[in-house]
């Protein structure tokens, strides 16, 4: 019994770290020109593109949100895939990471905000 359950743990172990290698960041890259347009916006477009970002940025955090959401969801109905210890730290890590994203999201959505006011001003 306890072989069984310790195949099952390495095998979920293995399956998290495998997606988690393959995953892309859950941040997108800045490119050159979104880094220079952060540091010196000139126009209202400058501004509306770095709202945009911001906004994507955003995006990106509350999907990720979203799944640690699903597999929170999953360690509460099936805890007994991961044993009982473990389940509890994935509970607690899945927890921080939803705060984590959710809080990043709420940050960008903020971001993006100023950004378009500022745009708005430039504009009139």
């Amino acid at each position: 019994m306890k072989t069984k359950l310790l195949i099952i743990l390495l095998s979920a172990f293995i399956a998290v770290a495998f997606i988690a290698c393959t995953t892309t960041s859950p941040h997108t890259p800045h490119t050159t020109a979104i880094k220079a347009l952060m540091q010196n916006p000139k126009t209202a477009a400058d501004y509306e593109a770095v709202a945009s970002h911001y906004e994507e940025d955003a995006k990106i955090y509350k999907e990720k949100e979203e799944e640690h959401k699903k597999i929170l969801s999953q360690y509460e109905r099936e805890p007994w895939l991961f044993g009982k210890q473990e389940a509890i730290g994935f509970d607690v890590h899945c927890k921080n990471l939803i705060r984590i994203y959710s809080q990043a999201a709420e940050e960008n959505l903020e971001m993006a905000k100023m950004y378009k006011q500022r745009a708005e001003e430039l504009k009139q």
